[in-house]
């Protein structure tokens, strides 16, 4: 891997995270008012709660960025905290719609999405139009970053010290670890396990080398909120404290069936000539079984947050 590379993966790591940002952004800017207005309203019940954080998140492609919202919506009052449990289960799920995306064979489309954007912002006057050309030049350049990104990684394969250092991650700890702290890093889960996506459509890696890296990432993606708590209401911070167990008793249970069954062998034959379809898969299987698991258990978790950070005297 030459100074070439080096520089093509920088470029397409910055294109990829600038097209990320600008279609999230772009689509909140179309339709925020209204999906803060969706989350205030449509969350008292349960099953509510979880498609009110799905359709948010999906929309503003952050997971975080809607955690940071409920965090917000507690801190004023607006919601209770056994109603933000579920909008938080909600956004796990629709954090993975980036990664359903990459995994799709639709990057050919990228240049043509950058044309229609640009033509529409340029030619158009009303904003709302301008706003959707935004979203089109968002996701294009999102899929050229993508396709550069792993252009450029290709060369990693023939690399022994690189498949050495994949071989440590396969190791449970340091692969989780390795994830959390890459996606707390870049404060985006989707970006990061983008990243990891365009790592396997090269080539260089499989599901079954970065499943634990993949899991950490659902982890990492908890320090935005946590830091955006900072200074807020106590039941605001309760909030980030279920984010993160939510993330964190998915992980061990998935890294438990994973070292007792050969979970990443049977999701990766779902797609089996498709390395970033499989990563999609096992991010989007990961988050759905875990809020299945846990949505019965919404109250029982609000109270454990409780307990973790109890009620002081003046509360």
């Amino acid at each position: 891997m030459d100074i070439t590379h080096i520089i093509s993966l920088i470029g397409g790591l910055g294109m990829f995270l600038f097209g990320m940002k600008m279609m999230g952004e772009s689509l909140e800017l179309v339709a925020g008012s209204k999906l803060r207005g969706l989350l205030e309203k449509l969350t008292s019940n349960p099953l509510l709660g979880v498609l009110v954080g799905v359709v948010v998140t999906g929309a503003i492609q952050s997971s975080s960025a809607t955690t940071v919202m409920v965090v917000g919506f507690l801190n004023a009052g607006l919601l209770k905290l056994e109603q933000a449990v579920y909008v938080i289960m909600g956004a796990n799920i629709g954090t993975t719609v980036t990664s359903f995306l990459i995994g799709l064979k639709i990057s050919y489309l990228a240049p043509i999405a950058i044309f229609i954007g640009v033509f529409m912002m340029m030619v158009f006057k009303r904003k709302m139009v301008q706003q959707v050309g935004a979203v089109i030049i968002g996701f294009g350049l999102l899929f050229t970053g993508m396709d550069t990104m792993s252009s450029a990684m290709a060369p990693l394969k023939d690399v022994p010290e690189f498949a050495e250092l994949m071989v440590k991650f396969s190791n449970p700890v340091l692969g989780i670890l390795a994830g959390a702290v890459l996606t707390a890093v870049i404060q985006s889960s989707s970006a990061s396990v983008g990243i990891v996506q365009a790592m396997a459509a090269s080539g260089v890696v499989d599901l079954g080398g970065v499943i634990f890296i993949l899991f950490g990432q659902n982890i990492g993606t908890c320090a935005t909120a946590l830091l955006a708590s900072i200074g807020t209401s106590r039941n605001a911070k309760r909030a980030t404290i279920i984010h993160l167990l939510f993330n964190i008793i998915g992980t061990v249970l998935f890294t438990i069936l994973c070292i007792l069954f050969p979970l990443a062998d049977l999701v990766a034959s779902f797609t089996p000539d498709a390395p970033a379809a499989q990563i999609a898969n096992m991010h989007t299987i990961f988050n759905i079984v875990t809020t299945l698991l846990l949505l019965p258990l919404g109250n029982q978790l609000a109270s454990l947050a409780v307990r973790i950070l109890p009620e002081q005297p003046e509360e």
